[in-house]
């Protein structure tokens, strides 16, 4: 397992920080006047000795919350294991994802890719990205936190609207609904996953609210009336999602993200993609993630080719031929472009 070096900027030297910290001490606890107390408790808590074991974090440690281990007031409880346990990737099925995208062959598939390049300029402007310059470790962190604010919204918005056509039609749904909750679930640990590295600041949590607020509803009402296209959509949409994640790395492979060549993957990552001793690093975290994005958009723009309303969900279906190529809920079989409904059906 590698080991990274905490990453800590001094503002003055270890000497003349003591002294300071020593005159602060005796003022703060010395005097009788209580206002000079909090202004010299903020400068102890910035000592350079002080400062965060974490190799790499755009958030003070004393800033970050805790949101992973079980409530102050719940003692009996030790830890809540995920709800959908991760299906186990190589190494070697995560290195042949490529980048990839499908043609559109008619107005739906248009329509579908012309809002995900809408929405690529709205984010691209949010945080900063441009394809001829390298982002700095902060600003790729940036860009993902926000990405997959907005990547967990569609899987959602899908489930409960099946889930409630299903309970009006009094008809099965062919489990469509599970796999888009699992899609959504998966997009939120990626989300949790990078909050472990630093948490946004009001502004970014700003964004994310008028962004989840304004797509959430956007999406419900488009979902409701072509889903062919909300899926084709999502689909196009996790296309970029790995042109993101692969851009990412080749900058880790070049060198310019030195704070990251090193870094571990938090806690809550080993778990849940049961990240192989040896293979726990910033690059192999991405490495999982974009996976996944390829998963997705392989389901999203399968679902897209399908009758919306009779046809089963084939990632979950089992075959009369099971030595034939057909998909499944890992990564082996995988067609970046999505599978034709012939193909399944």
């Amino acid at each position: 397992m590698y080991s990274a070096k905490p990453l800590t900027t001094s503002l003055t030297t270890p000497r003349t920080a003591a002294k300071l910290s020593q005159s602060l001490s005796i003022l703060a606890n010395g005097s009788t006047s209580t206002c000079l107390r909090p202004y010299s408790a903020f400068i102890l808590t910035r000592q350079p000795h002080a400062s965060a074991h974490r190799s790499f974090t755009s958030t003070p440690q004393q800033r970050i919350k805790e949101v992973f281990g079980p409530p102050q007031d719940a003692p009996s409880i030790k830890v809540t294991p995920p709800a959908w346990h991760h299906p186990i990737y190589t190494e070697e099925q995560m290195n042949l994802i490529q980048v990839a995208h499908r043609s559109t062959n008619n107005w739906r598939d248009r329509v579908a890719l012309m809002m995900v390049r809408l929405l690529r300029f709205g984010m691209d402007t949010a945080t900063g990205y441009t394809h001829d310059k390298s982002l700095s470790e902060r600003k790729w962190l940036v860009r993902m936190l926000f990405l997959e604010s907005v990547a967990g919204v569609p899987g959602m918005v899908a489930a409960s609207i099946r889930h409630l056509h299903s309970l009006r039609r009094l008809k099965r749904d062919n489990g469509w609904i599970e796999t888009l909750l699992e899609e959504a679930y998966n997009e939120r640990m990626h989300l949790l996953t990078f909050m472990k590295m630093a948490e946004p600041g009001w502004f970014m949590k700003s964004m994310i609210l008028g962004a989840q607020g304004v797509f959430y509803n956007g999406f419900f009402l488009a979902y409701l009336v072509s889903p062919r296209i909300c899926h084709r959509f999502v689909g196009f949409l996790e296309e970029e999602a790995v042109v993101t994640y692969s851009r990412a790395i080749a900058d880790i492979d070049a060198g310019k993200l030195p704070k990251w060549e090193k870094l571990e993957a938090p806690e809550i990552a080993v778990r849940y993609w049961n990240m192989p001793e040896g293979h726990r690093t910033m690059r192999d975290l991405l490495l999982y993630i974009r996976a996944d994005e390829a998963k997705h958009r392989e389901v999203n723009h399968t679902l897209g080719n399908l009758d919306q309303n009779t046809d089963p969900n084939p990632f979950v279906s089992e075959y009369e031929d099971p030595s034939k190529p057909h998909p499944t809920k890992s990564i082996d079989n995988i067609k970046a472009t999505g599978w034709e409904r012939k193909e399944v059906m």
